[in-house]
C-alpha cells in the first residue's frame, strides 16, 4: 500500500508568525501519526522561516513512523541530516529563496554532485530519494547516481489535471513505469489534494509514497486533521 507522509511545513509557519509555540510542531506530526499517517515530511531552509533545525532534532525523538527530510544538499543540509539519520532524505534543487519546490532535478548536468551526495548519506544508512520531473533522461541519470527512490514532482499534473485529466497524468505514467523497470522505488508529491489523487494512484498503483503538505493542512482547517487524514488515505485504498 502506498504510504501517506504529512509535510507539516504549514504547521510550523503558522507558530513562526505569532512567535511561541502554538501550535506546537511536534505535537501535531505526534497526532498525524496517531491519526493514521505513515511517515512525516518536514524540508528545512537555511533561513529556517517554517521548520527550523531544532525542530528536525526534536521531531527524530519522538517520531515512530518514518521521518523524511526534504532539501537542497548544502553542507549546513548534509551535515545536519547525517547527524539526525532520518529514514529517508529527498534531495531538491531549490535555492535558499525559494517560495516552495519549482522544478526537479537535471540530472545529466549535475550527475557527479548527485552521485556523490547519494553515497554520502546511503554510507550513513539513509535511504535518498532524488526529486525529478517526467523527462526519461532525467530518470535514467538518475538510477545512475545508485539513488533508492525518486520523487516525480507532481505539480504539472495537479494543474493541469482539471484541463484534462488523461494528458496531465500520461507523462507521469510513462515515468512511474521507467522507474519501475530501472528498479528505483517511486515517491510522489507537489500539489497532491483530495481531488487528483486517487487518480494519480489509480494509475500509478505501485507508487510507494506520497508527500501531502498545503492542500492537507489547508483541508484540515474545515474537516480536522484526523478526519483529513482519514480522506487522504482512502484515496490510496
Amino acid at each position: 500500500m502506498t504510504q501517506l507522509s504529512v509535510n507539516i511545513n504549514k504547521i510550523a509557519t503558522l507558530r513562526n508568525a505569532r512567535g511561541g509555540n502554538i501550535p506546537n510542531v511536534c505535537q501535531v506530526a505526534l497526532d498525524c501519526e496517531r491519526f493514521g499517517a505513515q511517515g512525516i515530511t518536514v524540508h528545512p531552509r537555511p533561513d529556517e522561516r517554517h521548520i527550523r533545525y531544532q525542530d528536525v532534532w526534536d521531531l527524530r525523538l519522538i517520531l515512530k513512523t518514518e521521518f523524511n527530510i526534504e532539501g537542497y544538499p548544502s553542507p549546513e543540509f548534509i551535515k545536519l541530516v547525517k547527524s539526525v539519520k532520518p529514514h529517508q532524505v529527498t534531495l531538491v534543487p531549490d535555492s535558499p529563496e525559494a517560495i516552495t519546490s519549482s522544478a526537479g532535478w537535471d540530472t545529466l548536468k549535475n550527475f557527479d554532485f548527485l552521485k556523490d551526495v547519494v553515497a554520502d548519506f546511503q554510507s550513513v544508512g539513509i535511504r535518498v530519494s532524488i526529486f525529478i520531473d517526467t523527462d526519461l533522461k532525467n530518470i535514467e541519470f538518475a538510477a545512475k547516481t545508485g539513488t533508492d527512490r525518486v520523487e516525480l514532482y507532481t505539480e504539472p499534473f495537479a494543474t493541469n489535471y482539471p484541463k484534462d485529466r488523461e494528458k496531465a497524468v500520461a507523462p507521469f505514467v510513462e515515468a512511474a513505469k521507467l522507474a519501475k523497470k530501472l528498479g528505483l522505488g517511486l515517491n510522489a508529491g507537489h500539489d497532491l489534494s483530495l481531488q487528483n489523487l486517487a487518480y494519480l494512484h489509480t494509475l500509478i498503483p505501485w507508487l510507494d509514497e506520497v508527500s501531502i503538505g498545503h492542500a492537507l493542512i489547508t483541508d484540515a482547517i474545515y474537516f480536522g486533521l484526523e478526519e483529513t487524514i482519514k480522506r487522504y488515505k482512502k484515496q490510496l485504498e
